[in-house]
């Protein structure tokens, strides 16, 4: 199929089950996808910067369709999810100006390639300590056991240091009753604008920065950063969307094949997430970025398509 907005040949079947890959794991872990999505797209010949917004427009929809679902389950902190989108929505814009420089320079591929690999890859090896450390513990085996009501009991090797900075007396404090945490509105936004630069510069709605830091830097329990992650997405990557189609980054017609799988594999996910402990949604969570590198690297590598 012919997308005249980029001058890309792709086939709808690939799209809609990319789509749908991508939406069973963003109910699931509370990501947009873009580790999966924009190496997906890239690998059929997509420029970088088509992918990174194309990405984004699907996202939106998709996270509607999951945070609907996790919202029933009691998965969603909103008034989280609004402050963290005032951080996001800024640092989404930056990296979206430092897509167009790259343009300009002519080496947008390369470089977002370079980045994406050294960002996943990084996720990827600390998740992947952490819950494997926390699940050995006989607090993480007591986790792996926990009943949907004592989620809030969501146990991390790398507690002290979350312990540490919730203690960080900087006002104003927030306090998030439905997290059952109280914090530093400053540590919020910090958290939300860099999760708001990745996903300006990566695309979609850079979860795979976001739900980690939720739980290891903010202290959310990992089923509630799955949930408020997606309802925060909703919000930075609509804005995220929008600047990106004002600079021509965004072919919709790809979006929306990519969103008819994508709306039902994220109900699918969100479902999910409802026979699982915190540390083990983590370490399942620990390859996905990885696929991801391996995409870029090949393509990078190769210098050509699938």
């Amino acid at each position: 199929m012919f997308f005249p907005i980029s001058g890309a040949h792709i086939s709808p079947i690939y799209l809609g089950i990319v789509g749908f890959v991508i939406g069973v794991l963003g109910g699931f872990f509370g990501v947009g996808g873009s580790f999966i999505a924009g190496p997906a797209l890239r690998i059929v010949g997509l420029d970088w910067n088509y992918a990174v917004g194309t990405d984004l427009a699907h996202i939106v929809g998709k996270s509607v369709v999951a945070v609907r679902q996790h919202r029933a389950f009691g998965n969603v902190d909103l008034k989280l999810g609004f402050i963290m989108a005032i951080g996001t929505i800024i640092g989404a814009e930056i990296g979206a100006q430092l897509i167009q420089m790259l343009k300009r320079a002519g080496n947008v591929n390369f470089v977002v390639s370079v980045v994406s690999i050294a960002v996943y890859i990084s996720i990827s090896s600390f998740m992947i300590w952490e819950s494997y450390k926390t699940l050995r513990s006989k607090k993480g085996r007591t986790a792996a056991a926990t009943s949907a009501a004592g989620r809030k009991h969501d146990p991390s090797s790398f507690g002290h240091v979350t312990r540490s900075i919730q203690g960080w007396k900087i006002p104003p404090m927030i306090h998030l009753p439905v997290s059952g945490v109280t914090i530093s509105l400053w540590v919020i936004v910090a958290v939300s604008f860099v999760g708001g630069v990745f996903s300006g510069f990566l695309g979609g709605g850079a979860g795979y920065i976001r739900m980690p830091s939720m739980v290891y830097v903010l202290g959310i329990p990992t089923h509630l950063a799955v949930g408020t992650d997606l309802f925060e997405i909703i919000i930075s990557a609509s804005y995220g969307t929008f600047s990106h189609a004002v600079k021509g980054n965004v072919d919709i017609l790809i979006a929306l094949v990519m969103h008819t799988g994508a709306a039902i594999g994220a109900q699918i996910g969100a479902i999910g997430t409802q026979y699982f402990a915190g540390p083990k949604i983590r370490l399942a969570f620990v390859p996905l970025p990885l696929i991801g590198a391996a995409i870029v690297i090949y393509t990078l590598m190769t210098g050509h398509k699938l």
